[in-house]
């Protein structure tokens, strides 16, 4: 049984789509907001919308009880407060590993729609970068 199946029986079918619908349409957006934090015009805007979406799925998959991820995306809401609080423009290293988080997200999204186990989180994901600028 995987990831969509375990969710089936625990929660309302409706609140699963919705969930997914939601989900498909964070992480498509997800890589692209990502790539444009290093466009000094378009930074804040990009810091601000990837916040709002790791903030929407942590609190989504915390309450689908869907831990690895909810985890991860509290990392990088985390990350992402510090970024918005200090004033400071995203590294190579950050943007690098920002897109590795998009990747896995990625993946979690393939597990779902195949119904498969979710995927473990790559380790090197738990581990922040060095975000001060060079």
């Amino acid at each position: 049984m995987g990831i969509r199946s375990d969710l089936e029986t625990n929660f309302d079918f409706e609140i699963i789509d919705e969930f997914l619908d939601h989900y498909a349409m964070m992480v498509e957006i997800m890589e692209p907001l990502i790539v444009d934090l290093s466009n000094p015009d378009r930074y804040h805007r990009s810091i601000e919308e990837l916040f709002r979406i790791f903030h929407n799925i942590k609190s989504a998959s915390g309450y689908l009880q869907i831990e690895p991820m909810a985890r991860l995306a509290t990392l990088v809401e985390d990350a992402f407060e510090q970024l918005r609080s200090g004033n400071r423009v995203v590294n190579d290293e950050t943007i690098t590993w920002l897109i590795n988080v998009s990747d896995m997200f990625m993946q979690w999204q393939e597990d779902f729609k195949m119904d498969n186990e979710l995927s473990k989180i790559h380790f090197s994901l738990l581990i922040l970068p060095d975000m001060e600028k060079e």
